[in-house]
C-alpha cells in the first residue's frame, strides 16, 4: 500500500508509476554526461601538469603575497 503524498496546499497528488522512470535516452544521456565530464577533468589535469612552471606558483610566492596584503591593510 503506498502511502497518499499532498502538496504544500493540502491537495492529493496523484500516484506516479515508477516504471516509466527509467528509460534508455535517460541512461544514455546520464552516461555521455559523465563521460564528458571526466574527458574534461583529464583533460585539465593533464594540461596543467604539461605547461607547469615550478617557479611560478611557489609556497614562499604565496608568502610573500600574504604579508604585502597584510601590510597594505
Amino acid at each position: 500500500m503506498s502511502q497518499s503524498a499532498f502538496d504544500p496546499f493540502g491537495e492529493p497528488v496523484p500516484a506516479v508509476d515508477n516504471s516509466i522512470g527509467s528509460t534508455r535516452a535517460s541512461n544514455w544521456l546520464k552516461t555521455a554526461g559523465t563521460s564528458v565530464f571526466w574527458v574534461l577533468v583529464v583533460g585539465i589535469v593533464l594540461a596543467r601538469a604539461a605547461y607547469f612552471e615550478p617557479g611560478v606558483f611557489s609556497f614562499d610566492g604565496a608568502v610573500a603575497w600574504a604579508q604585502g596584503l597584510f601590510a597594505a591593510l
